[in-house]
């Protein structure tokens, strides 16, 4: 499968139990292809001992903070962009 997202910055974030040990949360800003085209986008992949999880979807164990702390990434790579481009 070819690669279609380009990081530009990402922050690291611990996962909470019950996920396993050295499992985090990689949140990244980035260009993903779509078609033929590069859409700048938010990505959370899920980490397992430093692999990401290729199709595995982000999940947030409830009565943990890892869904706050995901979001405050996401809000700290924002502030970190001159002028972020949002399509809709």
């Amino acid at each position: 499968m070819a690669k279609t997202f380009y990081p530009k910055t990402y922050i690291m974030v611990p996962a909470s139990s019950p996920h396993p040990d050295n499992t985090e949360y990689k949140v990244s800003i980035g260009e993903e292809i779509w078609g033929d085209k590069a859409h700048q986008v938010v990505k959370v992949q899920m980490v397992y001992n430093g692999e990401i999880a290729g199709r595995r979807s982000p999940s947030y164990p409830i009565g943990t903070d890892d869904l706050k702390r995901v979001q405050s990434a996401i809000d700290t790579l924002y502030s970190r962009m001159n002028s972020p481009v949002i399509e809709v």
